[in-house]
């Protein structure tokens, strides 16, 4: 076992497994093994900002910005193209359809006789997502998969991976998840709530073990593996993207810089930068970039498929 590996497994014998982890695990092994039977691929898709608790009765944590766009907009579109999706996201975080929906109690008006109904206004986009969202549940293709901590993340993302290696190259990996590369260990987080009586806080951080490479290697070795890279100097995102695939040898970083990532994406490989561009026009229809990165990894899926039989 290599120290990559090695601190991996010390990371998950330290931390404890998320709440009914038992019975997630059953829900997932269930969901892979019926659409494995009818020869459906699946994409498992991490969303939303992971925190790293304070104490080991979390009152306070750190958190990022993250709320889930792009991996919820991504999961309607692997929907749309016939994949089952396995959406492991933050809790509280935007879900496929519902993100639609913003503040709902304001789409709903009560009428004369007592009745609540739809505002006129909210009836295409409610009936849209209404819609759509029953021929998934009719289909079963949607399995939510909650996590809140950087600990649960990563056992839920273990366990989901070590549910789909019987898919082999049917499954695609598309970590949209904003993870977060530092932590405290529990065996050094307080119990109970930190007091501001007690003065300044100091506090130290470790790194978190990187799980792409054993993910790649030991987990889902013949899965198409999709990371992300989010830059804000421009000149450092290819070379980092690089960087990343020769380290981790999964097919394809999603580049982007942090200003213009709901308009521009380069797919990069280890031979090839595809750039994507959400146009002026579109935007102003309300297409979303999401769509067009879907469409390109899906015939970047095909051909890894058919080259992997």
């Amino acid at each position: 076992m290599d120290l990559s590996s090695a601190e991996c497994e010390d990371f998950f014998r330290n931390t404890a497994v998320p709440e009914h982890f038992a019975e997630t695990s059953s829900d997932i092994s269930q969901f892979v093994t019926k659409h494995n039977e009818v020869g459906r691929k699946i994409v498992l898709v991490t969303s939303g900002g992971t925190t790293v608790p304070l104490e080991s009765r979390t009152v306070r944590y750190i958190d990022n910005f993250s709320v889930g766009t792009r991996g919820s907009v991504s999961a309607e579109e692997f929907l749309k193209r016939g994949y089952a999706v396995i959406f492991l996201h933050r809790l509280r975080s935007l879900e496929p359809f519902s993100r639609h929906l913003g503040n709902v109690i304001d789409m709903f008006t009560i009428t004369p006789d007592g009745q609540v109904s739809v505002k006129s206004e909210y009836t295409c986009v409610v009936a849209s997502c209404v819609t759509q969202y029953e021929s998934v549940k009719k289909n079963g293709t949607l399995l939510r998969v909650t996590f809140t901590s950087v600990h649960e993340y990563l056992h839920l993302l273990r366990v989901c991976s070590q549910c789909l290696q019987v898919m082999g190259s049917k499954v695609m990996l598309y970590l949209a998840a904003a993870v977060s590369d530092f932590h405290i260990p529990a065996s050094q987080m307080p119990e109970h709530k930190i007091q501001s009586s007690d003065g300044d806080l100091t506090l130290t951080l470790q790194l978190v073990p990187k799980m792409l490479k054993p993910l790649v290697k030991n987990w889902l070795p013949q899965a198409f593996i999709v990371s992300f890279k989010l830059e804000t100097d421009s000149h450092l995102l290819i070379e980092k993207s690089r960087k990343a695939l020769l380290a981790y040898k999964h097919q394809l970083v999603v580049a982007n810089l942090l200003d213009k990532r709901k308009t521009e994406v380069v797919l990069v490989t280890m031979t090839t930068e595809q750039p994507i561009v959400l146009l002026p026009d579109e935007q102003a229809a309300g297409k979303e970039i999401e769509e067009k990165i879907v469409c390109e990894l899906t015939k970047y899926h095909s051909e890894f498929c058919e080259n992997s039989v």
